[in-house]
């Protein structure tokens, strides 16, 4: 269902993670449209095919996905860290390698067949120089934060409208301005805009 997605709406999937609750998907397109639509697609067809399956009818999916954009360069790349340890951070595998449901394996080389991320566009966005010297510096982080236990949830990247530099999050919030009551805040040496007084659901996503 993603790569169909992809193919009919020309989206970019950089990384994933597949959880027993939730999906953390980290795309990319020139607009904002192509990711809606791709969306409504993949959650629709889901929940169509989960219903024929289990034999029941009605929503599948509590609310309307929330999306977050990310500056490229080191932010993405922090995002990109705090996805692929969704299911260390939670306790049921000790690395991400052991978790077939993310990216972190086809990111690494490691997975052959039935691949999904856009891994030229990805090292664009991050400014690397190649996908050899992106493994071994992404490598190196994953086992810095699982050394040092920094695997603490970050809502920056589930419950933010953009993060990224100052400038990169003010120019976000010019181009929004008037939709939402916004506020602009700095938070863990980066810049988050968010949504005044909205509350987000409290069940154990990570």
């Amino acid at each position: 269902m993603l790569r169909e997605g992809m193919l009919e709406f020309g989206v970019s999937l950089l990384d994933f993670c597949v959880t027993s609750n939730h999906a953390h998907l980290m795309v990319y397109a020139e607009e904002s449209q192509p990711i809606s639509a791709f969306m409504q697609k993949v959650e629709g067809e889901f929940a169509q095919a989960y219903n024929r399956r289990h034999h029941r009818s009605g929503a599948f999916w509590s609310d309307r996905f929330h999306s977050t954009i990310i500056e490229p360069g080191r932010h993405l790349e922090q995002c990109l860290v705090y996805i692929d340890l969704n299911m260390v951070r939670c306790g049921v595998v000790p690395h991400p390698r052991e978790w077939p449901w993310c990216g972190h394996n086809e990111l690494m080389g490691l997975r052959r067949r039935y691949r999904l991320l856009d891994l030229e566009q990805l090292l664009s966005l991050l400014g690397a120089c190649g996908a050899e010297q992106f493994r071994t510096h992404y490598a190196a982080m994953i086992e810095e934060r699982i050394a040092r236990n920094e695997l603490s949830r970050e809502s920056r990247w589930t419950e933010s409208v953009a993060v990224g530099s100052e400038g990169f999050v003010r120019e976000i919030e010019s181009r929004i301005r008037g939709r939402q009551q916004m506020e602009v805040v700095s938070q863990a040496n980066c810049w988050i805009l968010r949504e005044v007084g909205t509350v987000y659901e409290t069940s154990p996503r990570l």
